[in-house]
């Protein structure tokens, strides 16, 4: 059966256009399954935005933050609710309100409809209006009846007034949380760029790294043919052209350590960018840099005009005094002023009117019994309570002065880590032009010493410390320039302020 197979795919591949199709076909399946990202930082930071998990989801706090402002400014607006019974049906029993151990049977059938508009106010109070219908059958006796009632109300309590205002306080927390929502996803976009960036210059290490690794195992190359041919005109010893076979296969097993290093760091940017592992990740490997020079005093006050620490520390506060005037209010008097207007139409039981007559019965007494009202005030004075509720409010005063000492606290960290990331950015910006210059020199200097190796002057040790050196300024080049961008993006993220284009980040 094998064997069949085996046939038929070498005729199918003998016929050249099924070849053609054939060949297509893989390679477009192959193109599908993997996708190549040729990126620049900031096309990686792009598709962070847009992908990563971590972002997605910080986007739904902020929404869930925005839903709970919105359903804490709806609690202002005017609330309709609709209430039906459509039909209820009971068959028990119940005992008479005016006697004692005497129950009797029931057996109706319910109809119950309401409608209740209401109008919270800004003082914590509300007004409303309430219409209700209601018939109901009774089996026992055949009758029906029914009560139509609307009503007009107001309450106030008055303790809102002048002590703590719950509708308010609620409105203030939730726009509170929304601001610190979102000042927090700001953050953490300007904490995903930091490490975006970390992730795309450690894979850039990683891929310069074995750039070089492969530069040098080409040079290593060169070096080794001369030997051999220098071993075979009898210029050198056998020791010798051996060396340079064992740096020859030292360099191979640089090189393989070296891709091997980079697919391994390219799992990890891949993954914060939320692309599939199996994609092909190339990076722009220019190491081309702008120069900036960093004001500490600009950089120190950009953090403390923007850094989320510290207004979430005067957030905290805000909320606390919310909870120092609430534990406040526990202890003064409080009061609530109700009133009502009404109007209610009543039909008594009769058997012969059914439900139709039922509802005009009480509607016809609605319209001829006179108006009902009612009007209340009742307070609450707290006379002893042991000293209970001013001990909470001490405690709640305390925490509120334990908030300002943090912020304080905070600030003056703020500060310090800003001026110490400065000093870090120009030291790292005066090493990378340093490390410049000394890349520039070794360059020549190996150029030099390959043509004297060549010419028969030096042994292959001098070479291959020249060619050691070489790489090792290559290296430390490398890492200066990586460094420093880190410290620009860190800078960044701290101060809220990209200062390699003086603006603002929003």
């Amino acid at each position: 059966m094998k064997i069949e197979s085996l046939k038929t795919f070498r005729r199918l591949f003998s016929n050249p256009i099924l070849s053609f199709f054939l060949i297509m076909i893989l390679n477009i399946s192959g193109i599908s399954a993997q996708q190549v990202y040729r990126l620049t930082l900031e096309q990686s930071i792009g598709i962070a935005r847009d992908k990563s998990y971590s972002m997605k989801s910080l986007n739904e706090d902020v929404k869930i933050a925005d839903y709970n402002l919105r359903s804490a400014t709806a609690r202002l607006k005017t609330h309709i609710n609709l209430n039906l019974t459509l039909p209820e049906f009971s068959n028990t029993i119940q005992q008479k309100a005016d006697s004692t151990g005497v129950f009797f049977p029931i057996k109706k059938l319910n109809y119950t409809g309401g409608l209740t508009i209401n109008q919270p106010l800004p003082t914590d109070g509300n007004i409303y209006i309430q219409s209700g219908l209601q018939s109901f059958k009774d089996y026992f006796t055949g009758s029906y009846s029914g009560t139509m009632n609307t009503r007009l109300g107001f309450t106030q309590p008055l303790d809102a007034i002048y002590g703590y205002n719950a509708i308010r306080s609620q409105l203030k927390q939730a726009e509170l949380n929304y601001e610190s929502s979102s000042k927090r996803l700001h953050r953490s976009e300007l904490d995903l760029v930091y490490n975006v960036s970390a992730a795309y210059y450690a894979l850039l290490r990683q891929q310069r790294g074995a750039e070089i690794a492969k530069l040098d195992l080409d040079r290593q190359q060169d070096a080794y043919d001369i030997s051999q041919k220098k071993y075979s005109a009898g210029l050198i010893r056998e020791v010798d052209a051996l060396q340079l076979e064992v740096d020859l296969a030292g360099a191979q097993s640089s090189y393989d350590m070296a891709k091997h290093s980079q697919n391994a760091t390219a799992y990890r940017l891949k993954e914060l960018l939320g692309i599939e592992l199996n994609d092909s990740v190339i990076l722009n490997s220019d190491l081309n840099y702008q120069p900036v020079i960093v004001d500490v005093e600009k950089a120190v006050g950009l953090a403390l005009e923007n850094r989320l620490e510290i207004r979430e520390n005067e957030i905290y506060i805000e909320q606390q005094k919310l909870t120092v005037k609430q534990q406040q209010a526990q202890g003064m008097v409080r009061g609530n002023f109700n009133a009502y207007f009404e109007r209610v139409g009543i039909a008594n039981p009769m058997s012969s009117v059914g439900f139709d007559g039922s509802i005009r019965n009480s509607y016809d007494d609605f319209l001829n019994r006179p108006f009902s009202y009612g009007i209340g005030f009742t307070i609450s004075v707290p006379i002893l309570d042991w000293g209970q509720n001013r001990s909470l409010v001490r405690a709640a005063e305390a925490r509120l002065r334990q908030l300002s000492y943090t912020k304080i606290q905070t600030e003056r960290s703020i500060e310090t880590e800003v001026r110490n990331l400065v000093g870090n950015l120009n030291t790292n910006l005066r090493r990378l032009q340093l490390l410049e210059k000394n890349v520039a020199v070794a360059e020549k200097s190996f150029a030099i010493t390959l043509q004297r190796y060549t010419d028969g002057d030096i042994d292959s040790q001098s070479l291959a410390l020249e060619r050691n050196r070489l790489n090792t300024a290559y290296n430390t080049h490398l890492d200066a320039y990586i460094n420093y961008q880190l410290s620009l993006a860190d800078l960044m993220r701290q101060t809220f302020y990209d200062f390699s284009t003086g603006t603002a980040v929003e």
